[in-house]
């Protein structure tokens, strides 16, 4: 299967020079459809072609119950350990690395954005990249979300009795019970109880998520979403804990890191990808903000 690849929020340039983005993997499905769901282990396909011991980026949902651990994964730079009990929520557009000398041992779920509906998708919150990959549901929640996940399995390898429009429409209910389980839970954690009921907060992440290469301007976002800059500010100190310059600038360097790590890119085309035109503020931002040049950054890495 080819990758493609992408350049996060400065577009697509093709060749080595995007961050290699594996796309959901439809030829592997049992029914053909946008979604998976099976046994992790040796032997299980994840993505196909996906280098999985290095940084890869996908375009598609991958939830993991963990039946056994530890197991350290990386997400968007960031180390998680996954005990027995736990659940890794990955989402399109992120890059992740699995780690070569760990068990993955539960179920694994891969989805398509696109196979359910757009109501379903704004329920679920299938795109919070605010909320935390690694959840820790008590004993009882996991029950639950594991009798729902086995429900789904069983539709979804249930092949021969329905006729495939009738079985879709089967394996998005089942997946859509699961999902509301799961984002109930994400969004319950004591981290983002807050977040979760404040539009303000909601309205300018979102913002953020879609112009932050060319936008960096805390009084440009509240212009535009129309609340003044010290309700801005109120909104995502009492969501998040840090100043909105403070989230925007840890969305730019999230993404220089993601093409530092996963391109060849030259430094002063990857500040230009994330809106720094001058090559020279771009390597003083992000040595402020991670104590490493670029260039020693990406060497650390490779």
């Amino acid at each position: 299967m080819a990758d493609r690849t992408t350049q996060g929020g400065a577009g697509s340039e093709g060749g080595r020079e995007g961050i290699r983005t594996f796309p959901f993997p439809a030829d592997l499905s049992l029914s053909g459809v946008g979604m998976q769901v099976g046994a992790m282990g040796t032997g299980r396909t994840w993505h196909a072609d996906a280098p999985l011991e290095r940084v890869h980026r996908i375009d598609f949902h991958v939830v993991m119950l963990f039946h056994e651990g530890p197991v350290r994964h990386m997400i968007d730079f960031a180390e998680y350990e996954a005990r027995a009990g736990d659940i890794l929520w990955i989402r399109p557009g992120q890059v992740h690395r699995f780690s070569t000398t760990d068990r993955y041992r539960g179920t694994v779920l891969t989805m398509q954005p696109g196979f359910l509906p757009r109501a379903t998708v704004e329920a679920t919150g299938l795109y919070r990249y605010d909320l935390p990959p690694l959840l820790r549901p008590d004993a009882g929640r996991f029950t639950a979300l594991e009798h729902s996940l086995a429900q789904l399995e069983r539709e979804y390898v249930d092949t021969t009795t329905l006729p495939l429009s009738l079985h879709t429409s089967v394996l998005r209910h089942s997946l859509t019970a699961f999902l509301l389980r799961l984002a109930h839970l994400a969004a319950s954690s004591a981290e983002t109880a807050r977040e979760h009921t404040d539009t303000t907060f909601t309205r300018f992440r979102d913002a953020v998520e879609k112009d932050f290469a060319t936008n960096h301007s805390v009084s440009a976002y509240a212009d535009a979403l129309g609340y003044s800059r010290r309700t801005l500010v109120r909104a995502v100190r009492a969501a998040t804990g840090e100043t909105p310059k403070g989230f925007i600038d840890k969305r730019v360097v999230l993404e220089a890191k993601r093409l530092l790590a996963h391109t060849d890119m030259p430094i002063g085309r990857i500040g230009v990808a994330v809106g720094f035109p001058d090559a020279a503020n771009f390597s003083k931002f992000f040595h402020q903000h991670t104590g490493a040049t670029p260039v020693a950054f990406r060497a650390e890495l490779r």
